[in-house]
């Protein structure tokens, strides 16, 4: 089933307008502006609410990417689809520093298909780094921001989606690990508001009257 699924991200339901598109968002280099942007934004305007989300965002991505992440791999070694499959479309921009100058070239798109190696490999399939780095930023914010927050779940589900269609991932990758980073976002966040609520009136009295605690009431 997830084979099956996978080729039909992979390869019946695509388009040629799609594939530009789809591994510019697969590709973090499309990513770091707009989360620098955003953090540089909470960062001045946010206020004390903005500064926490901010603190709460490097703590769930850094527990996610740093250590659950990069140890599931490790843990796991799960070949990626072209690795053991044949005839997967993998799609990336082509090579340029910074890569998403790529899209100025004349040919900014490079696609290939596989050819697997009959040796046993081990990969970096499973989790998604991607999809649970970007579904923890979108639970945080939902969590901080219930009104617009949860919007990023739109843009976090569009780059799970394209880690299948650009030939990184297995549909099955992507799903765990948007439940994956979406549960370590609601732990840190958890754990933070009970530390604030513990300490920060002895250590910080005036800041924890005026903000008893770290998420809206």
């Amino acid at each position: 089933m997830d084979q099956r699924l996978f080729f039909l991200f992979n390869r019946d339901w695509t388009h040629p307008a799609l594939d530009l598109p789809m591994a510019a968002i697969s590709s973090w280099d499309f990513w770091w502006p707009i989360a620098a942007l955003l953090g540089l934004l909470l960062l001045i305007f946010g206020g004390f609410r903005g500064r926490a989300a901010l603190v709460c965002i490097g703590l769930a991505i850094g527990l996610t990417d740093g250590i659950v992440v990069d140890g599931l791999k490790d843990l796991t070694g799960r070949p990626r689809p072209y690795q053991v499959l044949e005839g997967v479309r993998i799609l990336d921009l082509q090579k340029a520093k910074p890569r998403l100058l790529a899209l100025t070239l004349e040919q900014p798109l490079k696609l290939e298909y596989s050819r697997p190696s009959i040796q046993p490999v081990r990969g970096n399939s499973f989790p998604s780094g991607h999809s649970a780095n970007n579904f923890t930023l979108a639970t945080v914010l939902a969590l901080f921001y219930r009104r617009w927050g949860w919007l990023y779940f739109l843009p976090a589900t569009l780059v799970a989606l394209s880690r299948v269609y650009t030939g990184s991932h297995y549909p099955s990758d992507v799903l765990v690990s948007a439940f994956l980073g979406s549960g370590l976002a609601l732990l840190v966040v958890a754990a933070a508001e009970a530390l604030w609520r513990r300490f920060a009136p002895r250590l910080v009295p005036r800041l924890a009257a005026a903000h008893p605690g770290l998420l809206p009431a």
